[in-house]
Formats: C-alpha cells, structure tokens, sequence
C-alpha cells in the first residue's frame, strides 16, 4: 500500500478553486504529476511503519491543506536526512516534558533533536474570501485562448450568481478582441479594454491581456491571469520567530543539540527577513565619527534576558518546500549565536548562517539538495500543464 494508488487519471486541468489540495494531487493526470506521486509513495514507505498510518491520513486530508503541506514537509525533512547518511527515529519520547519531538537523528557519534513545523503567509483578504469558489472555477474555465484576464470585485454580492450569463458575456466580449491590434495600442499607452458584470448584487470589471504570441491558440489554459489584488499582514519576521518561539521550549531540556525545522511558505520570503527574525534588526551607530554595527534586541536568540532560548542551536529554514521546489530550494541553518547552545551540526546540503559580531557570516553547501534526495536537478522532468491545442 502506498499513499496514492496506481491507475489510470484522465483529467490534466490545473487545480480548481473548489479542490482540496489533496483531491488535485489525487486527480492530476500526466507524466509530471505521475512522478510526483511516485516519489512521495516511495519516500512515505521509508518512513517507519509505525508512523505510516497517520503520516497518509494527513497526505489525503480533504479538509486541511496545511496538514498535507506540514505533513510534505516532514516527508521531505526525513528522506534529506536519510540522504545525508542519517539514522532517523520517528517521535521517540526524549526531554523532560513527556513529549514526542518529529525526529531524533544519529549521524556517525552525533545525535541530535530535528522538530519540522509548516508556516504559511497569513492573507488579509483571499480570492475564496471575496468570490465563490464555484465563481472562480466558471470565469477560469472561459474559453480564453489568446487573452489572460484580470478581475477587480468594485460589489461583493451575498449569494453566489448565476454563471451561465456571465461565461457568456466573456466569451462573445473576448471573441470580439484583437490580441495584436491591442499590443500595438498599448505600445502608445492606451488601456487594455475593459468588460463589466453585473448581477445579483455583484459587479465585477474585467481587462483582456494579450497572451504572448508563441503561447496562444490553447482554449484549455485557465482564462484568469491576475486575480483580485489582496491585502497580505504578517510580516516574515513575524512567521519565523513565532514559530521557533512555539517549538522552542516545547520539550525542555533534551540534553543534545535541537534544530527547528521551518518550512517557510510566503509570497516573497527574504533572508533579511529570517535574519532580523533570529538575531534582531542590524543597527548603525555614529560615535566619535566612528561607525559601529550593532542588533536591536527583539530577535529569537538577543531578547531582553540572556540565554532565553539556548536550547535551540539551530533553525533550518526552506522557502516554499513543496513537490516542484524540493530539488531546487536551498535549506539554509541559522546557527545559534549564544554560547551556551550545544552546536549543531551541518549536512552537507546546507547553507549555513552565523552571527559573528554584529555580521553574518554565510557558508555555502557542500552538496546539491537534489544529490541528497536522490532526484535530478531538474526534477519533476518536464511540464506540469502543457499547452494543448
């Protein structure tokens, strides 16, 4: 038994607004997806049996895409850390609170404590929270073969609308378009022309994109190319030091060194981000027309009292892990700055970062992620929607 089954997917269209991200990884036909699949049901079976059961139930959750992404990102951690020529246990009772910490690892005469945690970008505003679901899925299935669209909600309704009028009103809007007539009309700063609807209580305005020319003449590609603009908070630092906060001193004292593992989804993640996160905001002063460089307090390891968090020694950060991105994304250590951490060690498919002074000091990995894993650099090979016509 594995995660997913083998059989026979037919059906190649990107994910919908109605699916859960376990149901698209489930329906998703095509060579790209299929090796997909393959690797997460070869990667679940070197889990240890005892932790296969509940490691697929969060793999298949319909209700929660953040249990199938936390639950990809521990999948991810343990097979890079069996391709660093680890031993890893899975959720054995160490430390002083009774608790089961992700992974203990052994790694020649070291062992240390790994603990994987999934943070994604709180939104202000979401596509699903201001149009229906249903709505979303019937503007991006509009026959659009040569424009992207773009919406703006100006009246948000109450109940979803009929679609039918709408799909309509596009489709005989975009027919009437010329994509070539309309680049050369926005080379002498004319605006893209415009459609609106309403009904129902919704008024929604639309703009045609030309698709460039090599990318036309696919009716199947999704029409919209811009969603509704959204207002985004919490910031990166916020994310990362609420999370290394929340695991942190979750298991006392383990008496071997602790890495966070953070798996960091974002729109726009930055070291910088990360860096003031951990070790505080860097800080110029000017004294006897000297320059001196300094840290606000406020990162996880300078707070306000010594030696707050020093059971941490290090916290492993990736940007966006997921499937398409796990030969590709650099893991980055930030090591613990305060002395009375226990050092942690670096694998060879880590960059590593270090407070000396008031600077980083960075070093590069000895090793490709995707050597590690296993995989080609370029792995998943090929396309994951390829333009049909």
């Amino acid at each position: 038994m594995g995660v997913y089954a083998s059989r026979n997917r037919t059906d190649p269209s990107p994910k919908r607004a109605v699916e859960s991200q376990s149901e698209f990884f489930e329906r998703i036909a095509g060579p790209f997806w299929d090796q997909v699949r393959e690797v997460i049901n070869d990667w679940w079976s070197h889990f240890p049996s005892q932790a296969q059961a509940g490691l697929r139930s969060r793999l298949l959750d319909r209700n929660s895409d953040t249990n199938v992404y936390s639950a990809l990102w521990e999948l991810y951690l343990h097979e890079m850390l069996l391709g660093s020529g680890c031993t890893v246990s899975v959720e054995l009772g160490v430390g002083n609170r009774g608790r089961n910490p992700d992974f203990l690892v052994t790694r020649g005469g070291e062992r240390f404590v790994v603990e994987a945690i999934w943070k994604t970008q709180r939104l202000g505003g979401t596509v699903s929270d201001t149009l229906p679901s249903l709505l979303v899925d019937a503007i991006d299935s509009v026959p659009s073969p040569n424009f992207f669209l773009s919406y703006r909600v100006n009246r948000a309704g109450t109940t979803t609308p009929p679609q039918k009028r709408l799909k309509t009103g596009l489709i005989a809007w975009l027919a009437g378009l010329d994509p070539d007539q309309i680049v050369a009309d926005r080379e002498h700063k004319l605006a893209l022309p415009e459609h609106t609807w309403a009904e129902a209580g919704w008024d929604l305005s639309f703009e045609a994109i030309p698709r460039s020319p090599g990318k036309r003449g696919d009716s199947t590609s999704r029409a919209i190319g811009i969603h509704a603009p959204v207002a985004w908070f919490s910031a990166e630092s916020d994310r990362v030091l609420d999370a290394v906060k929340e695991k942190g001193s979750k298991y006392g004292e383990l008496g071997m060194p602790f890495i966070v593992a953070v798996g960091h989804a974002a729109l726009f993640p930055e070291d910088s981000e990360v860096e003031t996160a951990l070790y505080g905001s860097s800080v110029e002063y000017v004294h006897n027309e000297s320059r001196i460089f300094g840290r606000r307090p406020g990162g996880y390891w300078n707070a306000a009292y010594d030696h707050a968090h020093s059971q941490v020694g290090g916290v492993l950060v990736v940007k966006n892990p997921a499937p398409w991105t796990w030969t590709k994304n650099l893991p980055a250590l930030w090591r613990s700055p305060d002395p009375d951490s226990l050092p942690v060690p670096v694998l060879p498919a880590w960059a590593a970062a270090q407070l000396v002074g008031a600077h980083v000091e960075r070093q590069p990995p000895a090793h490709p992620i995707h050597a590690v894993l296993g995989l080609p650099k370029d792995w998943p090979i090929g396309d994951a929607f390829p333009q049909r016509h």
